[in-house]
């Protein structure tokens, strides 16, 4: 929402005041943090752990940061993080070489594709892509043109579209951790699947991608990217890296920030 702002400016032409030439505009903005193109910063998920050892299990952050003091939420489920909040990351910046891995051109839209660990080899193999230690993995689904087609309207079928990593996937998420990858970012809404059934009994996370990079290994996932412009520019000349730039923004105490991501070809 952006709603004018600017006492200090006449805005009828016909009353400025005499002898003054200054026209001018501001504006304020209602940001929802986590809703388009952004990074998940590391208080966005936490895990219960037994970090003091007793035997018993606490809500805890990444390095065992503590909710309800170090990230806290109150009763109208405003969260501020003490610790771990997205600020850090403005801070150090974010700017490293960029890895796309194209998912769209073998998986398409419909129907929704879990994407396991062979999959994925399946398709950096084809397309000679190469993950080293420290790439930033950018993984394009086609889901970010599926949403702009839909031109501001988008409608529940983005929710079963497109390809999503299978968070289930005990080799897919060995293959993260001994990357060694900086961070991972996608066109899709939450890089892993979302709503996944779970089985009678189930414990544990839903969302075990999330579990691992956020709580466990401190990689911070990327959501909603617009990639498809740079995955056709890298497809057309036969490559998948790039200097990504993608810094966001310094807001204190945050667990989400809204970016501008560049890549630099």
């Amino acid at each position: 929402m952006i709603r004018n702002d600017a006492p200090y400016y006449n805005y009828e032409w016909g009353n400025l005041e005499p002898g003054l030439t200054d026209i001018g505009s501001d504006d304020a903005v209602l940001l929802y943090t986590q809703y388009s193109t952004q990074w998940d910063s590391l208080a966005h998920r936490g895990s219960l752990f037994d970090v003091s050892g007793t035997g018993k299990p606490e809500p805890v952050y990444y390095n065992g940061y503590r909710a309800g003091g170090d990230v806290t939420m109150d009763a109208e489920q405003r969260v501020g993080a003490k610790a771990l909040g997205i600020e850090h990351m403005a801070v150090h910046g974010v700017q490293g070489r960029g890895v796309l891995v194209d998912l769209f051109s073998r998986f398409g839209e419909f129907p929704r594709k879990l994407v396991g660990y062979d999959d994925l080899m399946r398709v950096m193999e084809e397309d000679n892509v190469q993950v080293e230690s420290g790439d930033i993995l950018c993984l394009w689904t086609g889901l970010d043109q599926m949403i702009m087609h839909m031109q501001g309207r988008p409608d529940a079928s983005i929710r079963e579209a497109c390809a999503v990593l299978d968070g289930s996937d005990q080799r897919l998420l060995q293959w993260i951790t001994d990357s060694g990858v900086a961070a991972i970012a996608a066109d899709n809404l939450a890089v892993e699947a979302l709503g996944q059934p779970q089985s009678g009994g189930h414990t544990g996370t839903t969302l075990p991608l999330h579990e691992l990079c956020l709580f466990r290994l401190g990689v911070h996932l990327g959501e909603l990217w617009s990639l498809w412009e740079l995955a056709a520019w890298l497809r057309q000349h036969h490559r998948c890296r790039f200097l990504l730039t993608a810094p966001p923004l310094r807001l204190t105490g945050a667990v989400g920030s809204p970016l501008t991501p560049i890549a630099t070809v």
